[in-house]
């Protein structure tokens, strides 16, 4: 075969069948977290183990790499922004990869981590780190192994960091955060400082979960989210699988004395889910057609959870609604009283419940903590001590438990090390993407307040959506936001906030 057309589209007819293998694998992993009985882990685990192998196999065919070399040297790759030539680029990224890992390593890592999802929940329901620590050992073990046949040049996390965000550096990472923390923490202190409060035991009444479902289900619908091609569903960790064309599954947990940690959890993943639903389905299974980055993937999500959802415009048209929707416990609080509830800056324990400008000391904490254990400088006996120690450097907290120390996150358990960076470049991408909707949609806000997203759901589609990976992040970044990516529009938010909710700037 050595014509370049005809193996363009056997490459993409092979990317397919991968992809269909893949989406697969996401409905029992979807499944595995929601509704299967615990006593079927072991098995789930063989036949998550068994689907890797063969994608792997299909994956890593010398055909792949001749077809490569064939359609590499044509006149496909003559315009370097064509969906051919980005489907090109990323084949030949994925394919590079996927050869360096025997087949062996791939089916042994689906495996333990099958078994370890399983037991990372039991551990965290009866806050016993020590169920779980034998699995991330394991884990942590293939993952060096991983990187190690990946290769790399500077630290064994880039090997891994490259599969989340293609071409960042650790380096990179070290510098924008550490820049990142420089500024955030004395902005965190100053509101420490001023001494206003909210009200917190706003989130402490009565919010019944059917109610809570049935007003988090409407918010998403009315910013986007297509229910007739996806569903809510409860899980222990709120996650997002889209497992192709008109089928993308989001999931959250109810807090029945607390309103906001479910509802904001809705609205993340609801952007997550609108990302995929608003991927070319006509490219299924090739990069055109799949999510350019977690950073960017991210972005969604943090985008419709926070540049959104926690904007007073937002709040002018739901809170109403809310009111009605929770009589008894909203009827004495003000929308006001509300928003700086829902905008609060504290430090507090859990990630996934944390604000948006302690958030990302967050995500530092973790990365640190990835480093050392992926090197070895931090053995994970020693990792909730360590967790303890550096929080309490951090945020001037001790936790009191491993639940809400280092068992609170799901990540480890299915061996995303490498994953966690993505949440802050997705704060950073969020606020940059809505920056320039604002510039070129100047009527947002008050389409907000008449309860109308359309606008910046199609400004989104077409800068974002529809281009899956044919562009690099940085890339996408540039042609929409027409800049680099930079933490300027996030920190200019979060000051914007600071002085709006508690007068300081």
């Amino acid at each position: 075969m050595t014509d370049p057309r005809t193996a363009y589209l056997e490459l993409l007819r092979r990317s397919r069948e991968i992809a269909l293998l893949g989406s697969c694998s996401a409905v029992l992993s979807w499944d595995q977290q929601t509704f299967m009985p615990p006593a079927g882990t072991t098995f789930r685990g063989e036949q998550l183990a068994f689907l890797a192998g063969l994608s792997h196999q299909k994956a890593t065919d010398p055909l792949l790499g001749e077809l490569l070399t064939i359609v590499e040297s044509s006149e496909l790759m003559a315009d370097p922004s064509s969906v051919e030539a980005g489907n090109i680029r990323e084949l030949r990224h994925h394919y590079d990869r996927a050869v360096k890992l025997p087949q062996r390593l791939v089916e042994e890592l689906a495996r333990v981590t099958t078994l370890a999802q399983q037991i990372w929940q039991e551990a965290r329901a009866t806050n016993d780190f020590r169920l779980f620590q034998p699995h991330l050992e394991q884990i942590l073990a293939l993952k060096r192994e991983e990187a190690d046949a990946i290769g790399f040049t500077d630290q064994r996390y880039d090997a891994l960091l490259d599969e989340y965000e293609p071409g960042l550096s650790t380096k990179t990472l070290q510098i924008l955060f550490a820049d990142l923390t420089a500024q955030l923490v004395p902005l965190i202190q100053r509101i420490q400082d001023c001494g206003r409060q909210p009200r917190r035991e706003i989130f402490q009444r009565e919010f019944p979960a059917d109610r809570q479902r049935w007003f988090a289900e409407s918010a998403a619908a009315a910013i986007g989210f297509d229910f007739q091609a996806g569903r809510l569903d409860t899980s222990t960790h709120p996650f997002c699988s889209g497992f192709g064309p008109g089928d993308c599954r989001i999931t959250t947990r109810y807090n029945p004395h607390c309103f906001s940690e479910a509802f904001f959890s809705v609205l993340h993943e609801a952007g997550h889910g609108m990302y995929e639903q608003g991927l070319s389905a006509e490219q299924f299974g090739t990069p055109s057609g799949s999510y350019c980055s977690l950073g960017i993937h991210e972005s969604q999500s943090r985008l419709w959870e926070n540049q959104v959802g926690r904007s007073e415009p937002f709040w002018e048209h739901f809170y109403p609604r809310l009111q009605q929707a929770f009589p008894t416990a909203l009827r004495d609080v003000s929308r006001q009283e509300f928003y700086f509830a829902i905008n609060e800056i504290r430090p507090s324990y859990i990630r996934v419940e944390a604000d948006e400008a302690t958030y990302n000391l967050h995500i530092v904490l973790r990365f640190e903590v990835e480093l050392d254990l992926l090197s070895g400088n931090l053995a994970v006996t020693d990792l909730p001590a360590a967790w303890n120690d550096r929080f309490r450097t951090m945020f001037g907290m001790m936790p009191t438990s491993d639940r809400e120390g280092c068992l609170q996150d799901v990540h480890w358990s299915f061996g995303g090390i490498g994953y966690f960076p993505t949440y802050t470049l997705g704060n950073l991408y969020a606020a940059q993407f809505m920056e320039a909707a604002h510039q070129a949609l100047p009527e947002l806000n008050e389409e907000f307040r008449r309860g109308i997203f359309s606008s910046l759901k199609f400004w989104l589609s077409e800068k974002i959506y529809r281009h899956g990976r044919r562009f690099r992040a940085a890339t996408l970044c540039r042609d929409a936001t027409h800049q680099e990516l930079t933490a300027k529009p996030f920190l200019k938010y979060l000051h914007g906030k600071a002085a709006s909710v508690y007068n300081v700037c």
